[in-house]
């Protein structure tokens, strides 16, 4: 089964570094095939047989061996995130400034993030709540600095426990997953 490993806060603003090759080698040695990483901000791919509750167990286990500050991470099967994929609300299509999908790590509490959500004057944004992520539209560039996402997000109690990746990263890591 293919896997997909997001890791949460890592090399952003020179703070909490990690070589993507080094990890790789850290997943090969735990028995992981085929391990590869797409840009440096954690997305790693690999193959295994074992159950992902082995996985899991065995990937935080790595990071608390080999990492001194809290490493949040999201592990999914490739039919989770084909899963995740096919559930996108009709208006993913549509054009817009940005989009981005907050992943919900090992740590975050799914109902937390919805409350959240639901709560906040959108504007012109849209939100779709997913199994394993929210998915967040921003329709105008010139108002960015103002929507929801930029002025309350990063206050949110949850913001460290979530993934975020951008539209382009999530659609290439459905594309790598499916080769």
């Amino acid at each position: 089964m293919r896997y997909i490993l997001l890791l949460r806060g890592i090399n952003v603003g020179g703070k909490n570094k990690v070589v993507m090759a080094e990890i790789r080698e850290q997943l090969a040695s735990l028995g992981y095939e085929n391990v590869r990483s797409y840009i440096n901000s954690g997305n790693l791919f690999f193959e295994s047989d074992s159950e992902q509750l082995d996985i899991y167990q065995d990937v935080r286990k790595m990071v608390a061996d080999n990492y001194n500050f809290n490493m949040p991470i999201v592990l999914l099967s490739k039919d989770q995130f084909d899963e995740e994929y096919a559930q996108l609300p009709e208006w993913w299509d549509d054009l817009f400034a940005r989009q981005d999908i907050l992943f919900y790590t090992d740590q975050v509490d799914k109902q937390q993030v919805q409350e959240f959500v639901e709560g906040l004057d959108l504007g012109d944004e849209v939100v779709h709540i997913g199994n394993r992520a929210c998915y967040w539209g921003k329709y105008n560039e010139s108002s960015y600095l103002k929507t929801a996402y930029q002025k309350h997000l990063l206050k949110a109690p949850f913001y460290k426990e979530i993934t975020i990746r951008n539209r382009k990263t999530f659609e290439k890591i459905y594309e790598l997953l499916n080769e």
